[in-house]
This record gives C-alpha cells, sequence and structure tokens, in this order.
C-alpha cells in the first residue's frame, strides 16, 4: 500500500501515514510470537519510513492500541486471567475514545501513540525493566506450553 500511495502523498504539501500496531509489537506475549513478530515489523517499518522521509511532507504515525471495547479478545487465542481486574473485565476504551486519542496524535505528528492506559504503562513497564515486563505479562496471560 505504501508503495502505491507514497509518489503521491508525496506529492502534496502535507500528508501522513498511519501505522497499527499492538502492544505486542513491543512486548511479547505468550503464544502470540509470530502475531508479536508481525506487529514489531509494523514498528521499525513505520520508525525507517519516518526518517526516510524527514524533509518531506509526509509524516509517520505508529499506533499501539490497548484494550478497546470490540470483540478481537473473544476472536484470537490468547487466554487471560481475571486476576487484578474488576469482574474479570480489564477498562477498556470505547472505540470512539480510541479515534479520538490517535487523530489527536496524528494532529500533533506523533511519531507514536498509546491508546489507552494499558498500552502507556506497559510501554513504560518494557522500557524500564524488559525481563520483569516480560514475567508480568506471562504470569498474566500463562505459558504458551501450559495451556
Amino acid at each position: 500500500m505504501i508503495n502505491a500511495f507514497l509518489p503521491h502523498l508525496l506529492q502534496r504539501p502535507e500528508a501522513h501515514i498511519v501505522n497499527l500496531s499492538s502492544m505486542g509489537g513491543f512486548l511479547a506475549v505468550p503464544g502470540q510470537t509470530i502475531y508479536c513478530t508481525a506487529r514489531t515489523a509494523v514498528k521499525l517499518m513505520s520508525e525507517g519510513l519516518a526518517s526516510e522521509l524527514l524533509g518531506t511532507g509526509v509524516h509517520v504515525t505508529v499506533v499501539f492500541p490497548g484494550a478497546i471495547a470490540t470483540n478481537i479478545r473473544e476472536n484470537s487465542d490468547v487466554k487471560t486471567s481475571n486476576k487484578g481486574t474488576k469482574n474479570g473485565a480489564i477498562k477498556a476504551l470505547s472505540p470512539d475514545e480510541a479515534a479520538r486519542i490517535i487523530i489527536e496524535g496524528i494532529e500533533r505528528n506523533a511519531s507514536r501513540v498509546f491508546v489507552g492506559k494499558d498500552a502507556r504503562l506497559m510501554n513504560l513497564f518494557h522500557r524500564l525493566s524488559p525481563a520483569l515486563a516480560i514475567r508480568a505479562i506471562a504470569k498474566k496471560v500463562g505459558g504458551f506450553l501450559s495451556s
């Protein structure tokens, strides 16, 4: 898609490319290694593209959504424990709130947008202590081989 549209975007005075990654783009989730690898590739492609487009009117933002009130969890193979959550539910953002956060990030030409407190906190946690963050997510989700 980028190859198809980039020549047209470069002709405009200003344009924006937005790529959706995931918290799995910066923190591996047991049982989701291939998914996380793909989401990390989106992150790195976005960062590389942004560096190649410096000095042009084309900006690049990579989005890391946290929990959003959609049915994605029910349609995935990820099993999470109910520990530490009220009634077993993680506080998820509405799709409208998530969209507002993403649009605000685009408007300020943010290179990264973390959607939701969970995404922001896990990013910070992972940056401060990758090993501890990996153990915490493994404990929350459970090991792939243990299921």
